[in-house]
Parts: structure tokens; sequence; C-alpha cells
């Protein structure tokens, strides 16, 4: 087997590998949650990961899996370069997604809203985002009202 023959079948198992990710990656996003409205959320969501992974009252482990996150959003490698139209920051949001659903039921709902610097709608969209039951963020914020 020739060189270029191996850099191909490595090349290959990459692509393969990426877009096997990228599905399980896509297939595991909420539901209703639209790309575009997920994407208007991203500096608000940057600036809650940071806010949580310099929370000192979440535990270790938590404030690790932020400054992780953070390093991947801020990270020029992701799993669908950014200069793909939609998709290139649909995996960032679906990546950022993941990572709340961890963070979110080990933190809680109390921290994300203590730490959300956006507005009451976008806190709402965080919740779903993070599969979250958005009562009792609503009850922890009096400005955001029932749906």
């Amino acid at each position: 087997m020739d060189w270029w023959q191996v850099l191909v079948a490595v090349g290959g198992g990459l692509l393969l590998l990426w877009a096997v990710v990228l599905a399980l990656l896509w297939r595991s996003r909420p539901e209703d949650l639209t790309v575009r409205e997920a994407l208007r959320l991203l500096p608000d969501l940057i600036r809650l990961v940071r806010r949580l992974a310099t929370d000192r009252s979440l535990p270790g482990g938590v404030r690790l899996r932020l400054w992780l996150l953070l390093g991947y959003l801020l990270s020029p490698v992701d799993l669908v370069p950014d200069v793909v139209p939609v998709l290139g920051h649909a995996d960032d949001v679906v990546v950022v997604a993941l990572a709340l659903r961890s963070v979110a039921r080990t933190a809680g709902n109390e921290a994300l809203t203590r730490a959300w610097p956006g507005t009451p709608a976008g806190l709402a969209v965080v919740v779903r985002l993070a599969g979250l039951d958005q009562r009792p963020a609503a009850r922890l914020r009096p400005d955001v009202g029932p749906d």
C-alpha cells in the first residue's frame, strides 16, 4: 500500500468520524430550538459560561467543563468550520447546549439564573436549551412571565 493510499484512508476515516459526531450532536439538540434563535444568544451565552466558570460556589468539575467549553468556542478549530454558512455556527450551538445541560443538571436553575447577563426571554431560551423546566427560572426572576 502506497503512502498516499494510507493518507486517503486516514483522511476518509476522519471525515466519516467527523460526520458521525456532527450527526449525533445535531440529533441531541432540543427539537423546538431553531438555529437562528440560538445564534442570537451566542454573546450572552459566552458571558454566562464565563460567569459560571468563575463562580466559586459551583463544584470544580462543573467549572472545568465550562473552561473547556470556552476554550472550544474560542478555538479556531471546530467540528464544522465557521466559514460554512449556518452549519459552521450550528455545531457551536449544539456543543453549548450539551455542556449547559450537563452543567445545569449539576448546578441547577438557580446558578443559570443568577449568572444570566441577558434578557428574560433569552433566559427562557437558555433554560429550554439546557433541557430544564422553565417554571423554576420564572419563580427566581420575577420579570420572567409564564409562556
